[in-house]
């Protein structure tokens, strides 16, 4: 696919991730940053994500067995547009895709108490165009060993055999308001959450625009949504 693309070469231009950042998520498949939100907009953003999902749809909610899942987080509120826009992340999908992107899936997940993981998973495999996929995780609440925080098996991005243990993984831990950057083709799961509360994050996928993303956003995106977006945020779900 041609990379002709405006958004896509003026992202590209920005060099938002340090160097040594990047030479952790080529090596490693992920890293932890700092994620777009001041300190003091934390409690905020707290409230705004339990506002959002009490006020979800239930056709958007979906209960796995050790998650709980909202659905859509374009349309929750403009509290949330600078998680898919944060430089740091479109600068990762920039150098790991190496071609124009698009978001495919923006969630609410929260791991609940007393929860432990199965096995460890892909999100997208590497094909012969090289790495299709960068997911990220927003820590609402702070991602402990206790409370299950996502652990990953570095380097695995370029293995095709499954692991057959978490031996070897790295939880990615960090305070509330950091960014989890993983390349979709690391090994990776959360951890068993020891705790008697819920751990909460907004999780997301970017990949190839060229792809068909898990939300066809454009018969989803709602009216006053599409109002307040800004060019780069209309952009990014290909609206």
């Amino acid at each position: 696919m041609t990379t002709a693309d405006p958004w896509f070469k003026s992202i590209a231009a920005v060099n938002a991730l340090a160097e040594t950042e990047f030479s952790a998520l080529e090596k490693d498949g992920f890293l932890v940053t700092r994620g777009p939100f001041p300190d003091q907009d934390l409690p905020g953003l707290s409230q705004a994500y339990d506002s959002a999902v009490l006020r979800a749809d239930l056709c958007d909610v979906k209960e796995g067995s050790t998650t709980t899942r909202i659905n859509d987080f374009v349309n929750r509120g403009s509290e949330f547009d600078c998680v898919y826009l944060h430089a740091p992340l479109l600068d990762a999908c920039s150098k790991i895709i190496r071609q124009p992107f698009r978001l495919s899936s923006l969630v609410a997940r929260t791991l609940n108490a007393g929860k432990v993981p199965k096995s460890l998973h892909v999100d997208f495999p590497h094909d012969d165009d090289g790495w299709p996929m960068v997911g990220f995780i927003l820590m609402i609440d702070a991602f402990r060993v206790e409370n299950g925080a996502t652990c990953f098996l570095p380097g695995s991005h370029g293995k095709t055999v499954s692991p057959t243990s978490f031996d070897g993984t790295i939880p990615a831990c960090g305070p509330a308001g950091s960014m989890v950057i993983y390349n979709g083709s690391v090994w990776h799961e959360h951890g068993p959450n020891l705790t008697d509360s819920p751990r909460r994050s907004i999780q997301g996928a970017i990949i190839r625009r060229s792809q068909k993303a898990a939300i066809d956003w454009r018969t989803r995106i709602r009216p006053e949504t599409l109002s307040r977006l800004s060019p780069l945020a209309s952009y990014m779900p290909d609206l």
